[in-house]
């Protein structure tokens, strides 16, 4: 979950306090908010940020102290695309103003994210080249602050997911238009990105498997991609929905999104993660041993109880380790 809590994308000690007592709370693997590859990238100007050598150190002291505690340290690599250059959510969330310090935004096609926010600027193929590169130093750097895994977001009507959905890629060019092109995007994100990340270490995407909406991207062509990806050392999927348009209703009810990591975990053969709505240890294990999903991956509810992991453990009747500084709470 972004903190948007950085100066210049750089990590501080809310940062430090946050992850690590979600890793002293026994989770297996934690990822990191996401994170901008470039200046341009961030949601707001108080994202973290890995566009540059500067933010190696912080990085790593986050990537150390996680893996520590016997934790996979984990990234996630993001670009806002026309949802960047906005206010901090408990700020409204609106668009800044130049006033404000606003930006240019940038997307798929000269086309708003809704009525009254600022159109984008629709992306040259040299402005997309770049891109890519920018994707494939933010990896670079990523290894060296130590991190193990790499989350690409693909997500809630972000850069990609903007390329990926007809809805807000209206593009006549190689990267618009048909499904082979509306993919081309992530797909040379993905192969820059496995040209400098180890095999050995793992590689998620993050898709919204539907935009909940007639004519929108599906949990179909979720399948479809999916499919593309896993030939291109994709390791998992992890699912989520919605985000790109506005106005849709989604149907907010525990679990809701558990069925697309499903249905796209069958019908592509691709491992899966399974987010959303998801509080109880009972719901998680029951998502696994369904097999609807290989792995469960929890957002707001580590907000509200970092030690969730220790606590679920206790529910199911399993005994895990506790941090010696905590035995003495463990019975």
């Amino acid at each position: 979950m972004c903190q948007y809590s950085a100066n210049d994308g750089f990590i501080n000690d809310w940062h430090v306090v946050h992850l690590g007592s979600r890793a002293v709370g026994g989770a297996g693997l934690i990822i990191l908010e996401a994170t901008a590859v470039t200046p341009e990238g961030r949601i707001t100007h108080k994202d973290l940020g890995i566009w540059k050598d500067e933010h190696i150190d912080g990085l790593k002291r986050i990537a150390t102290f996680i893996e520590s505690f016997g934790v996979v340290p984990g990234i996630q690599l993001a670009h806002a695309g026309r949802k960047a250059s906005s206010h901090n959510p408990w700020e409204g969330g609106e668009p800044l103003t130049l006033e404000e310090g606003a930006w240019q935004t940038v997307g798929p096609s000269a086309i708003p994210f809704k009525e009254g926010t600022p159109t984008p600027v629709e992306m040259s193929r040299d402005q997309i080249a770049k891109l890519v590169q920018d994707f494939k130093a933010a990896t670079q750097r990523a290894l060296q602050a130590g991190f193990k895994l790499i989350e690409l977001h693909g997500a809630h009507g972000y850069l990609i997911h903007e390329f990926l959905s007809p809805l807000s890629n209206q593009r006549t060019d190689e990267y618009g238009g048909s499904f082979e092109n509306r993919t081309r995007l992530v797909i040379e994100i993905i192969e820059a990105v496995r040209e400098v990340w180890p095999k050995e270490y793992p590689l998620f995407v993050r898709f919204s498997a539907t935009d909940w909406v007639e004519n929108g991207w599906t949990v179909d062509d979720s399948i479809a991609l999916a499919k593309i990806i896993k030939t291109k050392d994709v390791d998992l999927i992890d699912c989520s929905t919605g985000g790109n348009i506005t106005g849709v209703r989604i149907p907010l009810v525990p679990l809701y999104q558990v069925p697309f990591a499903e249905q796209i975990k069958k019908g592509s053969g691709i491992l899966t993660a399974a987010v959303g709505l998801i509080t109880t240890p009972q719901e998680c294990e029951q998502i696994l041993q369904d097999q609807q999903a290989d792995l469960i991956m929890l957002a707001r509810q580590m907000l509200r109880d970092p030690y969730f992991p220790l606590h679920a453990a206790k529910a199911l009747g399993v005994d895990v380790p506790w941090p010696s500084q905590y035995l003495r709470a463990k019975k």
